[in-house]
């Protein structure tokens, strides 16, 4: 895992330029602590800074094509490509040597070989920036699912690109200016693909290739999800998705560093740590999990939470011989102003949505990092299964918009509560998110004769893959990367999702429950308390201590009428939640308009943020 920067322009000679090459990918540190390196001709530099996980001896980036190419090509790369040895054998047969071990090299005389062609043979998770020297052309390519982030920015003459944001803030000619549609994409929570924030700035979309030359931009699909009829029976559609979830944890278990498995108890990081173990075996597994010492004294059930996670995680580990750990964590720490301050900076944008799952996510990683690079994580798996309640309640389902925008789920993911009446009807996020709606939609492959129900289960799975899933896998990536921690997600194998789209909705739900074409698929490598276990999120907090902290620092913000985010606020919903009592707290509900405030303010302060409403 790494981080990536790039410039690219042919009116400006890239050998005076290189010192704001060098602090775009300095800004980067954090996601590449191991080396630095920077690549330059007369018109294009490329940064990379590298978290060493495979070949640690070589493998540096940017790397040229060495003996065979040498002035064709370089790249800049972050990420896995778990068949790498297959591509190698491959290109090997076709004439090619190679110098390192490393999935680098073999990406790079891929590219030579088969040209941007190489993307559909790779299975991983990838972000990477090839300048082809023989046609003075930048090409970006980003992983099918999206699981590791690419931004670009185009300049009058050329073009910018990075892992994060901040590689490309970092240039000096870059403003950093937030119109409405931008903060629509702070408020709502569905994540509109190639948007961003900030203005002129956009992410290369999933399975997308992005090219840059003298003769401008353009972009290409090489990957999409299809619609496609399922022929295998019941059985038979158990067994493959065991055998391809079984094979892609193999696969990503590759690594010349240690790796360990996220354990919460729930059936997804479950079944990625039973055929983690058995598939690493007689070498044990390590796994680690999260929870909060106030909620492990005292947890009461909430509206989503039934139990808490720690007895199923220990079942689990005792089940497939895991090394466990449990990292328990104190309210204080998620308010420690350090800790927010990093994650501010790790996503270059405020936390809307996630509360304090954000800093304790930061908290884990940073943990996990002091004993393991790589992780492998469960997500994904409730958007191809149907995991969230959304998916089985009518009422979300046939909704005209996004499912967990619907009543009965859109309270957790409320931000807008405290900002002023006149910025509210500026947004006009209703509108914004029916035409979004709308976009998705015509998006969806359709397969001629198939039922009304499962043309709609497919058009949800859509929705969840595309515009839900990548709010969690952004939320992954930069709170691992920000302490140097390489975290895989095996459920987003390509193969994965692709087989799973197609299969008709009563097997993917076949006993009325959630997942059940996975519960069934990952059956025998479980025990029965995991198997029959109802999903439960990622856990918060229940500490009323730690809604006191947030009321603290919103009354701090209400008094500071320099605050930038003063002007955008009603003041008496404020006031209101300033003076929400001990009592009251102990009660559910809902901070997230709390915590959006508070992170807009922090952003806007340290960022200096030109927001043009």
């Amino acid at each position: 895992m790494c981080g990536i920067a790039g410039w690219v322009d042919f009116e400006l000679d890239m050998n005076f330029q290189l010192g704001v090459l060098k602090e775009m990918t300095k800004s980067l540190a954090s996601r590449g602590p191991d080396a630095e390196g920077i690549w330059h001709d007369s018109h294009a530099a490329l940064g990379h800074r590298r978290l060493s996980v495979i070949d640690l001896a070589g493998g540096r980036q940017p790397m040229e094509a060495g003996t065979i190419g040498a002035d064709q090509a370089v790249v800049t790369f972050c990420g896995e490509i778990y068949n790498f040895r297959d591509l190698r054998k491959e290109l090997q047969s076709a004439g090619f040597t190679f110098e390192t071990e490393s999935d680098t090299e073999v990406l790079l005389k891929a590219y030579l070989q088969w040209g941007e062609g190489m993307a559909t043979r790779l299975n991983g998770m990838y972000a990477l920036g090839i300048w082809d020297r023989r046609r003075d052309e930048l090409v970006l390519i980003r992983d099918r699912m999206g699981v590791k982030p690419l931004y670009y920015y185009q300049t009058q003459q050329g073009i910018l690109f990075g892992s994060e944001p901040k590689a490309i803030l970092a240039n000096p000619s870059v403003k950093r200016r937030v119109s409405l549609n931008g903060l629509r994409e702070i408020f709502d929570m569905v994540k509109t693909p190639e948007q961003t924030v900030y203005d002129g700035m956009y992410e290369v979309r999933p399975g997308y290739i992005v090219r840059f030359s003298r003769k401008g931009l353009s972009k290409e699909a090489y990957w999409s999800l299809q619609a496609t009829p399922h022929v295998d029976n019941y059985d038979t559609t158990v067994r493959t998705v065991r055998d391809i979830l079984s094979d892609a944890v193999n696969r990503q278990l590759v690594a010349d560093v240690p790796v360990c498995t996220l354990l919460s108890g729930g059936l997804d990081s479950s079944a990625v740590t039973a055929f983690a173990a058995k598939n690493r075996s007689p070498e044990k597994i390590r796994s680690f999990s999260v929870d909060f010492k106030s909620n492990m004294e005292s947890f009461e059930v909430d509206a989503v939470r039934g139990a808490p996670d720690a007895p199923f995680a220990r079942e689990l580990a005792r089940h497939v011989g895991a090394a466990h750990t449990e990292v328990l964590l104190d309210s204080s720490e998620l308010l420690d102003k350090s800790v927010r301050d990093k994650v501010l900076r790790a996503l270059d944008m405020p936390s809307v949505y996630w509360g304090d799952m954000w800093p304790s996510l930061y908290l884990l990683f940073r943990e996990i990092k002091r004993h393991s690079v790589v992780a492998l994580s469960g997500e994904a798996a409730d958007e191809i299964f149907g995991g969230y309640r959304w998916f089985h309640n009518p009422a979300a389902v046939q909704a005209n918009t996004f499912p967990w925008l619907t009543s009965g789920s859109a309270r957790y993911f409320g931000g807008l509560g405290l900002l002023a009446p006149e910025l509210l009807g500026q947004l006009d996020i209703e509108t914004y998110r029916k035409d979004r709606y709308s976009d998705a939609l015509k998006e969806v492959p359709v397969l001629p004769g198939e039922s009304a129900t499962d043309r709609r289960m497919r058009e949800i799975t859509y929705l969840n893959l595309t515009r839900f899933l990548q709010t969690l896998l952004d939320r992954n990536d930069r709170m691992s990367m920000a302490v140097g921690l390489e975290v895989r997600v095996p459920f987003c194998d390509h193969r994965l999702v692709e087989y799973v789209f197609n299969v008709p909705w009563h097997m993917k739900n076949v006993d009325g429950r959630e997942k059940s074409l996975l519960r069934a698929a990952a059956k025998d490598v479980l025990p029965s308390a995991i198997y029959n276990r109802v999903k439960s999120p990622y856990p918060a907090t229940q500490d009323p201590q730690y809604e006191n902290g947030l009321r603290e620092e919103l009354a701090e913000l209400v008094a500071d009428h320099n605050a930038p985010t003063h002007a955008l606020l009603d003041m008496k919903k404020a006031g209101a939640l300033i003076k929400r009592t001990e009592a009251a707290t102990s009660q559910p509900y809902n901070r997230g308009s709390l915590e959006a405030t508070l992170s807009l303010n922090r952003w806007m302060s340290e960022y200096a943020v030109d927001l043009a409403v």
